[in-house]
């Protein structure tokens, strides 16, 4: 990671907070801790506790002393010219993200994008170790940015893959655009239209 990177790491109560506590240790700095609203939560089929409607995000940068990016800005105008706050009202996965299949724990690309844009640049490279169904690799394809994903499982490369190659159709590229609001925002200096190169991961095959 550069000197001026960040780290986002997402989970629930569970262990979110036993993660902050070894970021700290290793020496990251803690930007935020990211409350995902769910606008549409699964229900609680036990009817024994509150249904599950949030999951945490932290988001932390590799040097307390060296600055890290974020696109104030942007994340301004996607907030209707008001400062974001770490309250996030996003849904969760919904049904035209698992066409090529589903992934346990796959997370919406309104999550991933928003994440990228807040704190990349365009051309910027984007690692995620485990990369699942790829939909870092998707959001970042979209927003103009590099990636490089690391998954174990083959199962989920061959998703990720083909996920990668069904937006190589402009009609299901031009959907998920328009699905995906936040990136209505974005223009000439955040952008490239048609970036051909920035999906870095090697597959066996």
């Amino acid at each position: 990671m550069k000197e001026n990177g960040t780290i986002w790491i997402s989970g629930t109560h569970h262990n979110i907070f036993a993660i902050a506590n070894l970021l700290t240790e290793l020496g990251y700095k803690i930007l935020n801790v990211i409350t995902w609203a769910k606008t549409n939560p699964p229900p609680n089929i036990s009817c024994r506790f509150f249904t599950y409607s949030t999951e945490f995000i932290l988001w932390a940068r590799k040097s307390p002393k060296v600055p890290h990016k974020y696109n104030y800005e942007l994340m301004k105008a996607i907030n209707e010219g008001k400062q974001m706050t770490d309250v996030w009202r996003l849904p969760a996965i919904c049904r035209w993200e698992k066409s090529c299949g589903k992934h346990p724990t796959q997370k919406p690309l309104a999550l991933l994008t928003r994440i990228i844009l807040a704190s990349t640049n365009e051309n910027d490279w984007i690692l995620d170790p485990f990369a699942g169904s790829s939909t870092t690799g998707i959001a970042a394809n979209l927003c103009g940015r590099r990636f490089l994903g690391i998954e174990k499982e083959f199962n989920f490369v061959s998703l990720g893959r083909d996920r990668r190659e069904e937006i190589n159709n402009q009609d299901i590229r031009l959907n998920y655009r328009n699905k995906l609001s936040d990136l209505s925002f974005l223009n000439q200096k955040f952008f490239v239209q048609e970036p051909t190169d920035y999906y870095g991961m090697d597959l066996p095959f």
